[in-house]
């Protein structure tokens, strides 16, 4: 059985940082991409950052902000993400077994974690 399960969510300030975990167990997802999904309210889930062998790609919404990274040998990812603005509030979600940022590409799915940001 394959599990996502992130953390590290929360509210903050507009401007200030939080970090994203996600565990992912029943699988290795080390030859494969991963990558952080996020759906406002009444809004269309939209791809964030994703990452492969070859580095990180980022929404143009995010770039400059937030950084996507990996540890393999835990089967672990996180997003820096720093600058938040209102706008990023969304329940955020990790995905691995897919492409890019492709998001109907993706098999595995995590339950989200919220992140809140006020102004």
């Amino acid at each position: 059985q394959v599990h996502l399960v992130e953390s590290g969510g929360g509210s903050v300030q507009a401007g200030g940082s939080l970090k994203l975990t996600c565990v992912a167990s029943g699988y290795t997802f080390s030859n494969y991409w991963m990558g952080w999904f996020r759906q406002g309210p009444g809004k269309e889930r939209e791809g964030v950052a994703a990452i492969y062998v070859g580095g990180g790609i980022y929404a143009d919404s995010v770039k400059g902000r937030f950084t996507i990274s990996r540890d393999k040998a835990k089967n672990t990812l996180y997003l820096q993400m720093d600058s938040l603005k209102p706008e990023d509030t969304a329940m955020y979600y990790c995905a691995a077994g897919g492409f890019a940022l492709g998001q109907t590409a993706y098999k595995y799915w995590g339950q989200g974690t919220q992140v809140t940001v006020s102004s």
